[in-house]
């Protein structure tokens, strides 16, 4: 299959179908992380260069997730901008291709737009990290679940730290309390909830990345959708 990963630098998605034999491309104003097949420049025209018979679309999130929309009662200027990056994401999930799949976090386009076909997270598909991604969905299936990693169990009463498997069942191994006053944290995270990564100029870039696990998933289950047969892997 032809597939254009749209809005994506880091490559990861893109080599993802790569190996699984496809011929993948991303897209982005940003040059690829990965060296590969890359086309630098506008999303939209590279979704109307070429027939694409898949387009895995990453819209930036700035604007539209939930984190950054309770700013737009105090800056208006960025209200305009999520309306913008609304319009752009409506514009890819229209697009005339035959398999789509658009990604984003939790936010304004599953009211703006519809709710979401799947919500993922990467501890389902083997990675030890907790990051809530929306899919919606044309012509393709919901991603089956792969290899599911456990998380610790940190205790809101008196902050101590339990292994999954014990403290689901018995509640927390220090103080006693209750399984309900425990809650997961997996590697990502701080026992409190938050994301480790702390503040710096890559920051969101680094976390909009999407986990090898995922990417994976949508290689191995999404390849043959197009009617293909199963091709061999491209090497090199």
């Amino acid at each position: 299959m032809k597939v254009l990963i749209n809005c994506e630098y880091s490559g990861i998605v893109r080599e993802a179908f790569r190996r699984a034999g496809h011929d993948a491309w991303s897209c982005d104003l940003l040059p690829t992380e990965i060296p590969g097949q890359h086309i630098l420049g506008d999303a939209i025209e590279a979704m109307q260069s070429r027939r694409w018979d898949m387009m895995i679309a990453h819209p930036p999130c700035t604007y539209l997730s939930c984190s950054g929309l309770h700013w737009n009662k105090r800056r208006p200027d960025r209200a305009f901008q999520t309306e913008a990056a609304i319009a752009f994401a409506t514009l890819m999930l229209n697009a005339p291709i035959a398999h789509i799949a658009l990604e984003n976090p939790i936010g304004c386009l599953s009211t703006r737009i519809r709710k979401p076909d799947q919500i993922i997270q990467p501890y389902q598909f083997g990675e030890d990290a907790s990051k809530a991604t929306c899919l919606w969905l044309k012509n393709l299936p919901p991603l089956r679940e792969g290899k599911y990693i456990q998380p610790r169990m940190v205790c809101t009463s008196c902050k101590g730290v339990s292994p999954y498997k014990a403290a689901s069942k018995d509640g927390c191994d220090h103080c006693g309390a209750e399984p309900g006053l425990l809650r997961p944290r997996w590697a990502n995270q701080t026992d409190s909830g938050q994301n480790k990564l702390g503040p710096s100029p890559t920051r969101a870039k680094d976390r909009a990345k999407t986990y090898a696990g995922i990417a994976a998933a949508m290689a191995e289950q999404w390849g043959n959708q197009a009617g293909y047969p199963a091709c061999e892997k491209v090497t090199g």
